[in-house]
């Protein structure tokens, strides 16, 4: 794949595209001006029915040749769309960037998700960066900002949470090797499954509580912050009827497959998680203890546990 390469620090951004034409251009201009320079486009789209592509192939001709690439998507959904690209070895960077259609980036997300990689990644390790968002309408008048966590980023909370949104995440050639490894996948979502599969295998995963974007929530998006009351009963709701217990299940069979990735500590983790979801109500309570899964705030922990007494994780 011919690509817009410079000298160093060399960014591929993945771009999943659908129907995506009412905000794409801004999108697109903001990547334009990013402080950082050296980076390239990768837009996958999923059959888009509007203006999308037409948008697409006039910022391929107005930028230099390379710097925007064009391909059809899977048409399985965002996840695969954005994994299809992640786990493509022929898209070759330094840094990859995971790239939403709607948002619009600050000029200096990239220089500062570069920076923050560079001076605390371990050589041979995964190591993701990621962070808060500011919610903003259609209009990008602000309605909000995604919750600020501050507890560890490890594999215990990533078996039952995901952190951040794909749209905030950069991450190294290690992360990529193992997205890499694994394929495309049948996950519920594509920076769920990053977060799990760093931690487990040993990597770093970086919070930024500065946020670097503007999230635009309009009705549209396929996902959204979910600030409202309404969207945090359904999440609630989504616990009780099972669906929550559905993903776990998803997890445990893509996290064992990815067995010989992950450490020993992550191994034993998975493991008690799997006992604990089918034993009884004392066993279980007592192998949460012993996993020593948490949420990012003593509330979602909470939830946690009440899920866990009525067997729905």
């Amino acid at each position: 794949m011919t690509n817009f390469i410079g000298k160093n620090n060399n960014v591929a951004i993945l771009l999943a595209t659908y129907n995506g034409g009412s905000f794409l251009a801004s999108q697109l201009e903001s990547l334009e001006a990013q402080d950082h320079q050296n980076w390239f486009v990768i837009a996958s789209d999923d059959g888009s029915s509007d203006n999308t592509l037409k948008i697409l192939k006039e910022y391929q001709e107005r930028w230099p040749q390379g710097r925007l690439t064009i391909r059809s998507g899977p048409q399985e959904g965002c996840c695969k769309n954005f994994l299809s690209m992640a786990c493509d070895g022929n898209i070759l960077a330094d840094f990859y960037a995971f790239c939403d259609q709607d948002d619009i980036w600050f000029p200096e997300k990239l220089t500062v998700a570069i920076q923050n990689i560079k001076e605390n990644q371990e050589d041979g390790a995964p190591y993701v960066y990621c962070g808060r968002t500011i919610y903003v309408d259609e209009r990008l008048r602000k309605v909000g900002c995604s919750p600020l966590f501050s507890f560890p980023r490890t594999f215990r909370n990533a078996l039952i949470q995901s952190i951040a949104g794909g749209n905030t995440m950069v991450f190294n050639q290690k992360t990529k090797d193992l997205l890499e490894k694994m394929g495309v996948v049948e996950h519920p979502s594509h920076d769920w499954w990053i977060y799990q599969l760093a931690t487990g295998a040993g990597g770093d995963v970086f919070y930024d509580p500065e946020p670097q974007i503007l999230y635009r929530q309009h009705k549209e998006a396929l996902v959204g912050g979910g600030i409202s009351f309404g969207a945090k009963i359904e999440r609630v709701s989504m616990v009780f009827k099972g669906k929550f217990s559905l993903w776990s299940d998803m997890n445990i069979a893509l996290l064992c497959a990815a067995k010989p990735m992950l450490t020993h500590g992550s191994k034993e983790t998975l493991e008690l998680f799997k006992k604990m979801r089918h034993a009884k109500l004392k066993d279980r309570l007592r192998l949460m203890e012993v996993t020593g899964l948490y949420r990012q705030t003593w509330r979602g922990t909470l939830s946690l546990l009440i899920a866990a007494v009525f067997k729905k994780i």
